[in-house]
């Protein structure tokens, strides 16, 4: 795939291209539905395809006291778009200057002249240009006068639940620490990616050694809790794993904010400094306090069997 920062020059000045435009947080099932019909239309026609969304979401600069917790990072949303099959992803800027763009001129700079669409396939909510002012219909308008067609897609719905699927859905389930639904509508297990950070080294002490996983500020990560996970190495191998979400309340009266703390069964080595990708499976229990160490260590032993259950791996003796 494809990756391009601008539309200043067309990746393809003597073809055209059906397009879709979006933040694409999660790339979720709804997501992959509009992109996929992309890419079908544009090899039914001989065309090529094209996403196009942002460096950032644009509500942290229109609306940052209120701008969503983020569900995937840059790196990660690229590679789920390019398994997508689609040729060419554009990751727009989006600062002060882009928000002021009125809807009408960015149709024509990145449609017209920066992609030469012939088809735009855009969710039915799709809202853009300045303000919001841009919708479908004005897209449609723009397309009438350039010589491209618009394409409304309706939102894909939850099988049994009577509700959309949506990139605000999925933050509300993790919130909710809800990660079974949360998979359904990503459409893969919810997951989180960080680096392993140097800790207090308490886990070690108790014998429940665990990396502690730095995922930044504004992501969107499940609600306090134990669970079962599967965490991946750069190197791509696969370890079962109990990871706890919380802020430590039998050791500390109070903590900023949640920390990600993953137990790899039946690992030992160094891993700090290691991009871990940690791929929930199943909420265990609620975080809570603990009335010393002795009730916290015989809990991390049930909590570790439990997960070894969940996940189908046999643990040593030192860890059940």
């Amino acid at each position: 795939m494809l990756v391009l920062d601008s539309v200043d020059i067309c990746p393809w000045p003597d073809a055209r291209a059906v397009v879709t435009i979006g933040v694409y947080d999660g790339v979720h099932r709804g997501h992959r539905d509009v992109i996929g019909r992309v890419v079908d239309a544009a090899t039914a026609a001989g065309e090529h395809s094209a996403v196009v969304t942002f460096d950032r979401h644009p509500a942290t600069v229109v609306r940052p006291e209120s701008a969503p917790l983020v569900i995937t990072g840059r790196r990660h949303r690229l590679e789920l778009l390019a398994a997508t099959g689609v040729d060419a992803t554009v990751v727009l800027p989006f600062d002060a200057a882009a928000s002021t763009e009125d809807a009408r001129s960015f149709a024509r700079r990145v449609f017209v002249e920066g992609l030469r669409a012939s088809r735009v396939i855009v969710g039915s909510d799709f809202h853009f240009g300045r303000g919001r002012e841009g919708d479908v219909h004005l897209l449609a308008e723009v397309g009438e006068h350039y010589g491209f067609e618009v394409e409304p897609v309706e939102l894909v719905s939850r099988a049994g639940a009577g509700s959309v699927i949506s990139s605000t859905a999925i933050r509300s389930a993790l919130a909710a620490g809800d990660i079974s639904a949360a998979a359904d509508m990503l459409g893969r297990p919810a997951e989180l990616r960080g680096r392993v950070i140097d800790g207090d080294h308490r886990g070690r002490t108790i014998g429940v050694p665990t990396a502690n996983v730095d995922t930044g500020p504004g992501m969107a990560i499940p609600a306090d809790g134990v669970y079962a996970a599967m965490v991946i190495r750069p190197d791509g191998t696969s370890h079962p794993a109990v990871v706890s979400i919380g802020r430590r309340p039998t050791f500390y009266a109070s903590a900023e904010r949640s920390l990600v703390e993953a137990h790899l069964l039946g690992f030992s080595g160094d891993l700090y400094g290691e991009e871990l990708a940690v791929r929930f499976v199943e909420r265990i229990r609620d975080e809570r306090r603990f009335d010393g160490l002795d009730a916290l260590v015989e809990q991390l032993s049930r909590d570790i069997a439990t997960a070894a259950g969940i996940l189908g791996v046999v643990v040593s003796d030192g860890e059940s």
